[in-house]
This record gives structure tokens, sequence and C-alpha cells, in this order.
């Protein structure tokens, strides 16, 4: 779990320093017109611009978290690999995120979904990939009752 999400850290600072350096100041590289591109985000909220300038708010509630999944994974001897999985993931992502508020006081995005003129997704970034990707295991776990061994 730990391997994990040093390697989706590592993974989403690499991406975001990228970000920083080609995409900072320019206009969207685009990839698919009116469909996907990169665009870069200073994110000073949660997911889809929500409690904007809260910044001490989500220092103190991703370090929960992040203290949280540590502690939990060390008493629960039972979590199977897939819950590990999800919970190396959510941790990753979680820190990855975390390292930029604390060093930015922002958080990078630049992965940027269109469709068309009709709705415009809300800009992300790796960190937020493997948030949403480990949530999503880890209910599926839950609900199936697969989440321990």
């Amino acid at each position: 779990m730990i391997i994990l999400a040093f390697i989706i850290v590592i993974l989403d600072q690499l991406t975001k320093y990228y970000a920083v350096s080609h995409l900072a100041g320019k206009e969207p590289f685009i990839i698919i017109k009116d469909f996907f591109q990169f665009s870069y985000v200073e994110n000073r909220g949660a997911a889809f611009g929500i409690l904007q300038e809260q910044r001490l708010f989500f220092i103190m509630l991703t370090l929960i978290v992040i203290l949280g999944i540590i502690v939990y994974t060390k008493i629960n001897k039972k979590l199977s690999k897939a819950s590990k999985t999800s919970l190396g993931m959510i941790l990753g992502g979680a820190v990855g995120n975390f390292i930029d508020r604390l060093r930015l006081g922002y958080v990078i995005d630049f992965i940027d979904f269109k469709f068309g003129k009709v709705y415009d997704f809300p800009v992300f970034n790796i960190a937020d990939i493997f948030i949403v990707i480990g949530t999503f295991l880890l209910m599926y776990l839950i609900i199936t009752d697969k989440y321990e061994k």
C-alpha cells in the first residue's frame, strides 16, 4: 500500500511539474478539439471549485484522512489486497494534493475534458484520478463484502 501510494505521489508531482513548466501562462494544449485538452489551473478549493480559499480547512482534513488511512491499515490486519490497493490509491492521491496545498497554497490541475459547448467538466489531476478510482473500488469492496480477507 505504501509503495503504491509513493508511486502515485511521484507520478502526480512529475505531471504537475510538467504542467507548470509547459502549460502555466499559456493557452490550453488541445488534444481533441472540443473534447480533451491540457489546461493549467490553480485550484484553491475542492472538487468542482467548491470551498475556495479554505486552505487551512483542506490541510487539516487531508492530514486527518492520511493519518486515518495509515493508522487503520496498521490496526486492521484482515484487509484484503484489493482493500489495501484502494486505500493506497486514496492515500497517494491525498498526499499528492496535500504537497501542493502546503507548498503552493493551491492544487495544480491540468486534465481538462469538454463535451463540445454543452458541458465543461472541472479540470483535475493525476492525484484526483487515483482518489476517485480508489474510492469507487473501496465502495465496491464494501458493498460486495470483499473488504476483508
